[in-house]
């Protein structure tokens, strides 16, 4: 019996997207005014979830509040009001798009997981603007 478990978060980031190989006119053409040189932000919201057998003695796939607990120590307390670009070692040198955020993301949740279990990353940067990442 295979179930998928969710857990939900929230965080509160700024970030530009820009490319340094780039000029500025080609990184307004591309990003926009997510290429604002003083930053934006989002309130992302961030789904995490864990898919697997139910554990006959605990009757859980994966402990919530352990899921919880690690969310919060390798997303949380890294990214939540920071400023991406300058605040996270992750994205120094790659651009934090919301594809990148959900992708570094998954790599920070994964090797904390059981490898049995399979693990998806669903990130919203908008109400209506949304990435999945599978690993």
């Amino acid at each position: 019996m295979t179930v998928t478990i969710c857990r939900q978060e929230h965080f509160n980031a700024a970030h530009r997207l820009h490319n340094s190989a780039w000029t500025d006119a080609r990184n307004e053409q591309v990003f926009g005014k997510c290429n604002n040189p003083n930053y934006h932000g989002h309130n992302y919201r961030l789904i995490v979830r864990l898919t697997g057998e139910i554990d006959p003695e605990t009757g859980y796939v994966y402990d919530m509040k352990r899921l919880s607990d690690l969310i919060k120590r390798e997303i949380l307390d890294i990214f939540d009001h920071r400023n991406l670009n300058l605040d996270t070692a992750e994205f120094r040198d790659l651009n934090p798009t919301a594809e990148n955020i959900a992708v570094v993301s998954w790599n920070r949740l994964r090797p904390h997981v059981a490898s049995h279990l399979a693990l998806s990353v669903t990130l919203y940067e908008t109400e209506r603007n949304s990435v999945e990442y599978h690993g």
